[in-house]
């Protein structure tokens, strides 16, 4: 059996490693490094600590050439911000080809990731494009000159007059029959 080669560190380090504020992945290390001090192999490390060797020999080297500092975990790559940014701006700026609005599975297949990475983008962005809310535009050709109209009436009135307006149901926009040469639906009346 080897013998490890020798581990020392300062009583500073070593009371630093005892922390009782460290958070929980950083005192787990920093039992590794302590264990190690004490002269307990790699192999007794690693079964002590529930980890493999491979593991323990991989944190005693970054605190060999680090320090305390070592032990902290470092920046991670940027494709999940990344990912999740290309989710959310497909998602919100652009509709897809062959559907009227993004599905799980077809976000999963445009962006090459999982459905459920999707679910988990969506719900951490608040967002459910199944129900997105939009306003219908007229498309009467006159529409720009009858809103010049009225809001210049409201903005100056004639002199002694009184501006009315009368709109039945302002919250709820015509859905149905957006084109005039669409028929009704049998149970519609013909006013």
């Amino acid at each position: 059996m080897r013998t490890p080669k020798p581990f020392q560190i300062s009583s500073e380090t070593a009371g630093a490693l005892r922390s009782t504020t460290l958070p929980h992945g950083q005192i787990m290390l920093a039992k590794i490094i302590l264990k190690f001090s004490e002269g307990i192999t790699p192999t007794e490390v690693a079964e002590a600590q529930r980890t493999s060797p491979k593991s323990v020999h991989r944190w005693r080297n970054r605190f060999e050439e680090e320090g305390p500092n070592g032990l902290l975990e470092r920046p991670r790559s940027d494709r999940a911000t990344a990912l999740y940014k290309e989710v959310v701006d497909r998602t919100t700026k652009r509709i897809p080809e062959e559907a009227t609005h993004w599905s799980v599975e077809l976000m999963a297949k445009y962006t090459e990731i999982t459905p459920w990475q999707v679910r988990q983008i969506w719900a951490a962005a608040d967002l459910r494009p199944y129900r997105l809310k939009t306003f219908k535009i007229s498309n009467d050709p006159e529409l720009s000159d009858k809103v010049v109209d009225i809001v210049g009436l409201y903005m100056n009135p004639p002199e002694n007059a009184i501006v009315l307006s009368v709109d039945e149901k302002t919250q709820i926009q015509a859905l149905d029959r957006t084109q005039p040469g669409l028929p009704l639906n049998p149970s519609q009346p013909d006013w």
